[in-house]
């Protein structure tokens, strides 16, 4: 006897991508059954932001991602781009706010996001189950799913699960492990926007400074982000080094610019025109913290007056605070990276619809697909808009 469709589409991962996938679906008139291991859904959402959520950004472009096939996520941006979600927003009346950059915020908590793709989903009666473990998927036809709350039927097949990263609020790899069940390929995921540790001499260079933060610029690989960078008991951390990480790969050089608002030799050579007297480390302090200027001096030369320094001092130093040079050690790995890079490749898939070539009516969408978004809003974007277009499609 031939399976019956518990409802037209099932929809594993209950987190931003999988959520918007649903309600997308479910408006269609298309049953929806969304199911999720954890007992508490979309806590990646409830967590963002420092709790506010930074739902999207107002500039939003190809570039801000990374993926083996760099033009596969201008489709899904290009049909469900930020504005159609900040209508989403607005019709709900949250409020927001640009922090900077483009990064929007909620004004108040992240579960009010939550809360407005929760109501989407109830007007249009998806059903969700929590606390649903996925045991066996196999295509008879049909998709059959074996679960422990029983066995499930269906038409199409959308997997969210998501990465490896936040492993606290239950990442997994189940994604990756379907996607070569069903033959396809997935690329080498690594931790994404993630703090970078240091070996012991550079971290003996920062010892004592924990906690302190400075505005820099860093490079890697051709790219450049000029960001705060914070200092930590084991390497370094904050935006500018959580950005830097997605083009970082073990055993690479990185540059760091501890002074990126000024030309520190030239910066010199005008103030000891003017207040010859003036020690070095005050001038410093007016662009870092006092602690880290005094620091960093003495790793290299005395604080003296300006007059003092010779040229070749002068150059030395410049080089020493604008063009620090390290290999970091390693990476804070998933535990608290906030994204994976990597993950089940794209050319698998259809960039408008999100479903496998090979398999007709399997679909993936948002992080577990190799799609790496930079801090600020993209990767919550890239759910959006790969949940969207999957939804119209299924």
């Amino acid at each position: 006897m031939p399976l019956t469709p518990s409802k037209d589409v099932t929809v594993i991962g209950a987190g931003a991508a999988g959520l918007m996938c649903a309600l997308t679906a479910a408006q269609r008139g298309r049953s929806v059954l969304l199911l999720d291991h954890a007992q508490t859904i979309g806590k990646k959402i409830l967590i963002s932001g420092g709790g506010r959520c930074n739902f999207t950004n107002l500039s939003v472009k190809a570039e801000n991602y990374l993926s083996q096939n760099p033009h596969f996520c201008k489709s899904a941006l290009s049909r469900f781009g930020p504005e159609a979600f900040i209508d989403m927003v607005e019709r709900h009346k949250i409020p927001y706010y640009e922090k900077k950059s483009g990064q929007l915020f909620c004004s108040g908590r992240s579960s009010e996001i939550l809360n407005m793709l929760l109501r989407e989903c109830r007007i249009d009666q998806v059903e969700i189950k929590t606390n649903c473990r996925i045991e066996k998927i196999e295509k008879q036809g049909l998709f059959k799913l074996k679960t422990s709350l029983g066995q499930f039927h269906c038409e199409s097949l959308v997997v969210a699960t998501g990465g490896l990263s936040y492993a606290k609020i239950g990442a997994s790899d189940f994604g990756y492990k379907l996607a070569k069940q069903f033959g396809l390929n997935v690329t080498s995921c690594r931790p994404a926007l993630v703090s970078l540790k240091l070996d012991a001499p550079d971290l003996k260079k920062i010892d004592g400074l924990s906690g302190s933060a400075t505005e820099v610029s860093v490079s890697c690989n051709g790219q450049t982000f000029h960001e705060a960078m914070l200092m930590t008991h084991k390497g370094l951390s904050g935006p500018a080094i959580l950005q830097i990480s997605n083009y970082w790969h073990p055993g690479e050089t990185m540059q760091i610019n501890l002074l990126p608002n000024m030309n520190l030799a030239e910066s010199i050579a005008e103030r000891r025109k003017q207040h010859p007297e003036l020690r070095l480390k005050t001038l410093l302090a007016e662009q870092l913290p006092s602690r880290l200027a005094g620091q960093w001096l003495a790793l290299i030369a005395d604080n003296k007056a300006l007059k003092q320094y010779s040229q070749r001092e002068i150059t030395t130093i410049t080089q020493h605070f604008q063009q620090w040079t390290l290999i970091p050690s390693g990476t804070g790995g998933y535990r608290i990276a906030e994204v994976t890079a990597g993950g089940v490749d794209t050319d698998a898939l259809s960039s408008k619809s999100f479903e496998t070539k090979s398999v007709p009516g399997l679909y993936f969408i948002g992080e577990v697909l190799d799609v790496t978004g930079w801090l600020g809003g993209y990767n919550f974007q890239w759910a959006w808009s790969s949940g969207h277009c999957a939804g119209l499609s299924v």
